[in-house]
């Protein structure tokens, strides 16, 4: 900690570290289409892919959701236009 601060252990400021040169950022090599996929298919086989039966499980339940906020804003949305309708016309 206190050499991060410029001091050594014995609390006196430590020496300068010669600074180095700027480093050149790596040539990049040019695009290939090839080397692309080849990549592509690489970090695909590293993915985790779901089970059938977590994909259908999953989707029930998105579809379950989407069922029961669809119904709820249709009620509050029937209902405040009642609401305001009543409120307006009395």
């Amino acid at each position: 900690m206190m050499q991060r601060q410029g001091q050594d252990p014995d609390g006196e400021s430590a020496p300068k570290r010669a600074q180095q040169p700027a480093r050149r950022p790596a040539k990049r090599e040019p695009f290939s289409p090839r080397r692309f996929s080849h990549e592509v298919r690489q970090e695909l086989r590293q993915v985790a892919w779901p089970s059938r039966a977590e994909v259908i499980n999953y989707t029930v339940v998105t579809l379950a959701t989407l069922v029961i906020l669809i119904i709820l804003i249709f009620l509050l949305n029937y209902g405040f236009s009642k609401l305001i309708l009543w409120l307006f016309t009395t």
